[in-house]
């Protein structure tokens, strides 16, 4: 599979497809410079209510939520795309350290430059409380998720 910067604009079904989930491969790698390296130096991010510009910012920001965010589990699906542009949805797991279990749900729009490189990154997530029975991401982080997992489940 090819890397997330392997895949420049223009997008096609195709490659916007293995975009997204080359960037969920690298997402569960929980490695904040590897993630990092797949934006552009002066990226924006909007994630929630923080706003965050430049690679050093966006390993920082990774680095404290991996802290905080343990076993986390991602799966994202693509949503819509452009020339430039990719739109996803995602759901993510994860556990304090006090071992509550939370599942993330959300949106991501993001906008590439010719290098492919991402130089804009907007996300709205919603958390949820679940009990560690409610879980639907189980493979062996930080491995990729497998080939033959379901993926995103919709809401019920």
């Amino acid at each position: 599979m090819p890397t997330l910067i392997d895949l420049r604009p223009p997008f096609a079904l195709e490659t916007a497809t293995e975009k997204v989930r080359a960037a969920e491969n690298a997402w569960n790698s929980r490695d904040p410079k590897r993630v990092s390296q797949a934006y552009s130096e002066d990226s924006v991010w909007r994630n929630r209510s923080v706003f965050i510009t430049g690679r050093d910012q966006i390993r920082e920001f990774l680095s404290d939520k991996w802290h905080r965010e343990l076993d986390y589990r991602l799966v994202k699906s693509l949503w819509a795309f452009t020339d430039t542009r990719i739109a996803v949805r995602f759901q993510y797991e994860w556990h304090d350290a006090s071992g509550n279990w939370f599942r993330a749900y959300g949106n991501e729009n993001w906008e590439f430059n010719d290098n492919g490189l991402m130089r804009r990154r907007e996300a709205s997530i919603n958390d949820v409380a679940i009990t560690e029975n409610e879980r639907k991401f189980f493979w062996d982080a930080p491995d990729p998720r497998p080939l033959d997992h379901v993926g995103i489940v919709d809401v019920k």
